[in-house]
């Protein structure tokens, strides 16, 4: 899971439980098959429920295909207290000897050419789409699958409320806006908030980056060589001064500052609210609660100026990865093969609805998939998507959430809460010894 960066992996961590339980062998097996031929695969995955139930439909359908593979679970922790066992197990040559872990710029704190199998050229990636790999690849080597589906980052809404009041998908902020006024005058909260769990305010901003993208193309790039900034550069600032478009408006729920996600998430799929800037990968668990989730609530992209340039923000899926230590490595890619297959996701959708579309080759969403699913399947078709920030750049400054949650509440000003943020990433990138700062 992740340190600073609260992002998806946060979020899915707030169900998730505390303590380290393992439920298989740890990485000491022995290498060779037992008596009776088996094999036994250690396999470190997560403690929350949605990643507990994709990783459990991925071993049993496995086992069922390799009669001969055992595969045994151990669940880490989430946040930071899950990300250092990690490190530490790889540091000290006792990691399982597959595990799911984040993509993304945060794979080279593992020290990925030290620590982890290559999988550059291996059959054990012909069904990836090539769109993924840069987000498991360092240094030119590739070295994990996708482990689930992808998930979007937008705008979360009642689909009955626009219904009800005759409203259209914003493809741009005046459009967000004009529709925000008519929810209103109609009774209902227009955009929901939920301060209380604090990585909750950064959506608006993490959430913007397609438009960052589409506006600024090299701004990743520029921002981790420190040429860029988000004060000084109009497009990065819009996130903050949405918060503060829709704060300035009353456009927000009563006592947002103490609401927590699951009561925002409550809000949204009731119809009490219409808005809630958010992730997709966080409505499955619902489902048993509120069925409903899966018809009534819909997803947009944060929406920008320019309705040609309209799309989302993604958050690429976790991947699972194979410890350099494995004394059972054709096992393992036998398994991270069967992951990364139509065979594999089909076995996670009969077990997890899923939230966004898969990055593997042959891989169809269900015909009952989850409306926010279909959404940011039509996004990908149109390729008007863009992977988040933390895909492209290390560089996330740990006190986002506090300067996001000051900005929607109408504490600080934007352009001041873009600039304060600009000198939180400061210290961090110094800290990361990058160039250019």
């Amino acid at each position: 899971m992740k340190t600073s960066h609260r992002t998806l992996a946060a979020a899915l961590a707030v169900l998730a439980t505390a303590a380290l339980t393992s439920c298989g062998s740890g990485p000491g097996s022995d290498a060779g098959p037992a008596a009776d031929g088996t094999v036994t695969l250690s396999f470190m995955t997560g403690s929350d429920q949605s990643i507990v139930d994709t990783s459990k439909a991925l071993a049993n359908a496995f086992m069922k295909a390799n009669p001969t593979i055992k595969v045994e679970m151990e669940h880490q922790p989430g946040g930071s207290e899950g990300d250092n066992i990690v490190k530490t197990r790889l540091s000290t040559g006792e990691m399982t000897d597959v595990f799911w872990y984040n993509s993304g710029s945060l794979l080279q704190a593992l020290n990925p050419a030290q620590t982890l199998v290559d999988l550059t050229g291996d059959p054990v990636l012909a069904n990836v789409q090539p769109e993924y790999l840069p987000v498991v690849t360092q240094g030119g080597k590739v070295f994990g699958v996708p482990a689930t589906t992808l998930t979007g980052g937008g705008i979360l809404y009642n689909r009955k409320v626009y219904e009800q009041l005759k409203l259209e998908v914003p493809k741009t902020w005046a459009e967000f806006m004009a529709n925000n006024d008519k929810i209103k005058a109609a009774g209902i909260t227009p955009v929901i908030s939920t301060f209380k769990d604090t990585w909750t305010s950064q959506i608006f901003v993490l959430a913007d980056f397609h438009n960052v993208q589409a506006a600024v193309p090299n701004f990743a790039q520029d921002y981790t060589a420190g040429k860029v900034k988000y004060a000084t550069t109009p497009a990065a600032a819009g996130g903050f001064q949405h918060l503060a478009d829709v704060h300035a408006k009353d456009y927000l729920n009563k006592g947002f500052g103490s609401a927590t996600l699951d009561q925002g998430l409550k809000m949204l799929v009731e119809g009490k609210g219409a808005h809630y800037a958010m992730l997709s990968g966080l409505l499955p668990p619902l489902l048993a609660t509120y069925p409903q989730t899966a018809t009534d609530v819909g997803l947009f992209g944060i929406p920008g100026n320019d309705p040609d340039r309209s799309g989302a923000t993604v958050w690429e899926p976790n991947a699972i990865y194979i410890a350099r230590t494995t004394e059972k490595l054709d096992a393992a890619k036998k398994f991270l093969a069967f992951v990364a297959s139509p065979a594999g996701t089909e076995a996670v959708t009969a077990a997890v609805r899923p939230s966004g579309p898969y990055r593997i080759k042959g891989s169809k969403l269900p015909d009952d998939a989850i409306q926010v699913a279909k959404d940011l399947q039509a996004y990908i078709d149109k390729g008007a998507t863009t992977p988040a920030l933390e895909f492209l750049s290390p560089i996330k400054g740990p006190s986002l959430e506090q300067i996001t949650v000051a900005v929607g509440s109408g504490l600080t000003p934007p352009a001041e809460g873009a600039a304060q943020y600009d000198k939180d990433v400061e210290k961090q990138a110094k800290q990361l010894g990058l160039a250019g700062w």
